[in-house]
């Protein structure tokens, strides 16, 4: 099965897609989606729509997985932004017959460290274990793929609750 996980943002979307099979973990492809706040909101969304339908076209997921929003309420105009940015994320699967589903954070730490207040440096450091793969320039990276993992712990708890523990240690 191929899982791309998305860490949504309007100036830099972490991606990551990896393949579970045989109770193994393999990565695909990982990466950023830049945007510039110089250019007007609706070229930032249709960048990204067209860099998700793209990296959808050559990883062919059967699952993409996107961060649940927390919004603060002193931070009201960004959620909005991260919304738009989420929406054309969600469109971009839905126009290729993907289904989403989320994850809140809380729960990505959790399944991945055993604690839902883990610091994005140690989901990274589980990320990168568990796929064998050197620390990316970017956590928004190892946030996506740390959305993927989340996936796989979620829907084959059984199969993968030996894994987990393993790189827990």
């Amino acid at each position: 099965m191929v899982i791309l996980g998305v860490d949504p943002a309007l100036k830099i979307t972490g991606f990551g897609a990896i393949s579970y099979e045989d109770r193994r973990f393999r990565l695909l492809t990982c990466g950023v989606i830049e945007t510039r706040s110089s250019q007007p909101l609706p070229e930032r969304l249709k960048a990204l729509y067209c860099s998700i339908t793209g990296i959808i076209s050559s990883s062919k997921p059967q699952v993409m997985v996107l961060e649940k929003v927390y919004v603060h309420h002193q931070h009201k105009t960004t959620a909005l932004l991260l919304g738009e940015a989420r929406g054309s994320i969600a469109v971009a699967a839905s126009s290729s017959s993907i289904p989403v589903e989320e994850y809140a954070a809380t729960q990505v730490k959790k399944a991945l460290t055993g604690s839902g207040h883990a610091t994005k440096q140690q989901v990274q450091s589980m990320v990168c274990s568990i796929l064998n793969m050197d620390k990316p320039g970017y956590l928004d990276i190892t946030d996506a793929l740390a959305l993927a993992i989340c996936y796989c712990y979620h829907n084959r708890t059984s199969a993968l609750s030996g894994i987990l523990a393993r790189y827990r240690r």
